[in-house]
């Protein structure tokens, strides 16, 4: 039995183009992540990074290789598992907040515990702690509308670790935020990481937020370094 939450060995992603040519994004990928774990993931533009994280995060399936997931090997896992374990293992951040606009801020950290069977008031009670960590228990009854783009990006983050998932997957979580606002909004996702003990790959453009990670890894021709 091994230490990694995560351990995706030789993996491999094309897609097919124009004609019968095929477009390699991912090619003989090793990457393992382990409990605590902060990994900073950087790559150019269009050098596949999301489809990375979207096969770490059983959104995708890759043509060759290994994903083993809490040492189950998802190659082998059906559709049903497979959606268990995103359900209570995985939390994911994207660049766009996605909150559901006619719930409140409270509301949207709620809902993902509910469907996980958490039963109202403690669920309840989780969000708004949750919320309080990031500086908004304030703001708890707020709709997203009513919000500034750094506000509704953590209460994203505390939407995604709602469940206590093992692992955060992350997806240029402030690419959509100045500067300022970045510093702010990243600071509260650590927070929250490490005060939660799971793993987190995070995939950012940004050098000084990179260089907060406890690890770096970078994407480039379909490589991992």
């Amino acid at each position: 039995m091994s230490n990694f939450i995560l351990s995706i060995n030789d993996v491999s992603k094309s897609y097919e183009t124009s004609g019968s040519e095929k477009l390699t994004v991912l090619n003989s990928i090793d990457l393992n992540i382990s409990a605590g774990d902060l990994v900073g993931l950087t790559a150019p533009s269009g050098a596949g990074k999301s489809t990375l994280l979207h096969i770490c995060g059983l959104l995708d399936t890759c043509d060759t290789g290994t994903i083993n997931f809490l040492d189950q090997d998802m190659q082998k896992a059906s559709n049903m598992a497979r959606t268990l374990i995103r359900r209570r293992e995985i939390g994911f951040v994207y660049q766009f907040h996605h909150l559901l606009p006619e719930f409140s801020a409270l509301e949207n950290v709620v809902l993902p515990q509910l469907i996980n069977g958490k039963k109202p008031q403690q669920a309840s009670d989780r969000a708004f702690e949750l919320l309080r960590l990031v500086d908004l228990e304030n703001r708890a009854s707020h709709r997203p509308f009513q919000l500034s783009g750094g506000e509704q990006q953590r209460v994203a983050f505390c939407r995604a670790v709602a469940n206590e998932p093992k692992l955060l997957l992350a997806d240029e979580p402030t690419g959509n935020l100045d500067e300022k606002t970045s510093e702010t909004v990243f600071g509260a996702l650590l927070s929250l990481i490490e005060l939660s003990g799971m793993a987190a790959l995070i995939a950012t453009h940004n050098e000084n937020l990179a260089k907060k990670m406890k690890r770096r890894v970078k994407l480039k021709s379909g490589k991992l370094f």
